[in-house]
């Protein structure tokens, strides 16, 4: 009884059930993958593995290459503006150039070892993606253990927007959480923006600020994350043209520092329209600029923590017709709880600046 049983289902055991599913099922499944590594694994399986593969249209690229310290390394206190804004210039540019060149790389044969190609060379074998993200290792700006430096870029053919949130420090408050609801910041932030709720709050910025190096050091901050948002930007080109069906990019690092985003919209402009390079670096010219600024010396949020120093700056270019309003750019800009000193801040008087290209 035992043998005719083994007989029964020996037939079984030994089918290939994956050869079950239909095409589009195995396809729903990869595109749930993303890790392109793990989806270059998975097409060494079987023939018809490696013939559904390259129509994944969710793809996560990681470029492992970490890059060493060197004497380029962005350090956030100097002795002066000029030293310090020469060390963002120089070594925010010197890095993103050395974090993105693997972009640019020559061709090699692909899936052997995805650690070691360029985002560009994996990219080739897939034909239908659609969803895009690029994760380097680490931002571009080295910044002091304690400083707070996050940026958020939206670009077309050139800049459309750019949040930066920083702070001198970041510490757990010695008070209680402040009793708020996840989402009372965000409808705090959407009613200051429409103009429901004051604005200054007794929080016009000290004196102080502007004497110190305050104001110098935000436009430090601006200046440096600009110029890695337009690096990554500039080397993007290959990509997109290699890939006509993308309608979504980002490229972001691991660390939270920097994000890149376009949309479908920003993607076909890029297409479009040529690129304004700058002249000396291999990056897209920032245009003239309309920038906003938010700052507080001392600011406590929900979650228990304090930030010293904590800017808020949004920015467009001078030129561009708006097409999102302040309040969505804002609110959209940062994951929690980096949202919530958004809003926060938001609540503050707003200083406006310009600036022009570079």
């Amino acid at each position: 009884m035992c043998a005719r049983m083994l007989a029964n289902t020996c037939p079984v055991s030994r089918q290939n059930l994956f050869e079950l599913l239909p095409d589009p099922l195995l396809l729903c499944i990869f595109n749930r993958v993303h890790d392109v590594k793990a989806l270059g694994r998975c097409s060494a399986v079987c023939k018809r593995f490696n013939t559904l593969i390259p129509q994944v249209e969710d793809i996560v690229v990681k470029v492992d290459c970490m890059i060493s310290a060197d004497e380029s390394n962005l350090s956030m206190r100097g002795s002066g503006l000029l030293p310090q804004l020469y060390r963002v210039l120089v070594g925010s540019l010197v890095k993103s150039l050395h974090a993105l060149q693997h972009l640019l790389a020559p061709k090699r044969p692909i899936f052997a070892d995805v650690s070691h190609h360029s985002p560009g060379e994996v990219l080739k074998n897939f034909n239908h993606v659609r969803r895009l993200r690029i994760e380097l290792p680490g931002g571009e700006l080295g910044v002091e253990d304690g400083f707070v430096l996050k940026w958020r870029a939206e670009f077309g053919s050139s800049l459309e927007n750019c949040v930066i949130l920083a702070a001198s420090s970041l510490t757990r408050a010695e008070t209680e959480k402040l009793g708020r609801t996840p989402g009372s910041d965000i409808s705090s932030l959407a009613n200051v923006l429409s103009g429901n709720e004051s604005q200054d709050n007794g929080s016009n910025i000290p004196e102080a600020f502007f004497t110190n190096g305050g104001l110098k050091l935000r436009v430090v901050w601006t200046i440096s994350s600009l110029i890695a948002a337009s690096a990554r930007h500039y080397l993007l080109q290959q990509i997109i043209s290699d890939h006509p069906a993308l309608e979504s990019l980002v490229l972001a690092d691991a660390d939270g520092q920097g994000t890149l985003c376009m949309n479908k919209e920003q993607l076909l402009d890029f297409k479009i329209n040529p690129i304004a390079a700058s002249a000396s670096t291999n990056r897209t010219q920032v245009p003239a600029l309309n920038i906003k600024l938010w700052y507080a010396p001392v600011l406590d949020h929900k979650d228990g923590f304090t930030m010293k120093g904590a800017t808020l700056i949004a920015i467009r270019p001078s030129d561009l017709l708006v097409k999102e309003d302040l309040e969505n750019l804002l609110m959209n800009a940062f994951d929690e709880p980096f949202c919530n000193a958004a809003g926060l801040l938001a609540r503050r008087r707003t200083y406006l600046l310009e600036m022009n290209s570079f």
